[in-house]
C-alpha cells in the first residue's frame, strides 16, 4: 500500500500525511510541482521527527510518476466526484491511494488514467474534508481490509 500526493498545495497537510505514512509503514509518492518549497518549516513542523522514517519518492510530474512502472499497482483516486464510497471498495495490498491537490483536485487526464475513483460520504451541503483526514480514513479501511496494519 502507498499514498501518492498530486501537486500538494499545503505543507502542513503534506507533513501530516507523511507522519501518518511513517506510523503505518506506508510509502509515499509526491507528484510535483508542489505549492511550497519541500524544505518548508511548516511541513517539518507537521511531520515532526517522523519525516526521516518515511519511504518517500518524489516525481517531477504525473507523466514521470506513471512512467515509474509502479509494479503494476492499481491507482485509486480519492475524489469528491466519485460515485463509489470507499467502504464499498475491495482494496488490494499493493494499491496506491492518490490524493489530489487541495485547491483543485487532479486534472481530467489523471481522472481518466486511474483504476478506480472513491469518495468519502459526507453531508451534502459540505464541499470536502481535509485531505489528511480523508487519507487517514481511507488508508485505515484499506489496511483493515488487507490485514496491512504494522505490528
Amino acid at each position: 500500500m502507498r499514498l501518492a500526493l498530486f501537486e500538494p498545495d499545503i505543507p502542513q497537510n503534506t507533513g501530516t500525511i507523511l507522519r501518518l505514512a511513517a506510523c503505518f509503514s506506508i510509502g509515499v509518492d509526491i507528484i510535483e510541482p508542489c505549492g511550497f518549497i519541500f524544505s518548508d518549516r511548516r511541513l517539518k513542523r507537521a511531520g515532526m521527527d517522523y519525516l526521516d522514517q518515511v519511504e518517500l519518492s518524489r516525481h517531477d510530474s504525473w507523466a514521470h510518476f506513471i512512467a515509474n512502472d509502479n509494479q503494476n499497482r492499481r491507482i485509486i483516486l480519492l475524489t469528491t466526484k466519485a460515485e463509489t464510497c470507499y467502504t464499498e471498495f475491495e482494496f488490494q495490498p499493493a494499491d496506491i491511494l492518490l490524493l489530489g491537490r487541495e485547491s483543485a483536485g487532479v486534472h481530467d487526464d489523471v481522472h481518466d488514467a486511474v483504476d478506480a475513483r472513491l469518495r468519502v460520504p459526507m453531508s451534502p451541503d459540505m464541499r470536502s474534508l481535509n485531505i489528511a483526514v480523508s487519507a487517514a480514513m481511507v488508508l485505515g479501511e484499506a489496511l483493515r481490509q488487507t490485514d496491512g496494519f504494522p505490528g
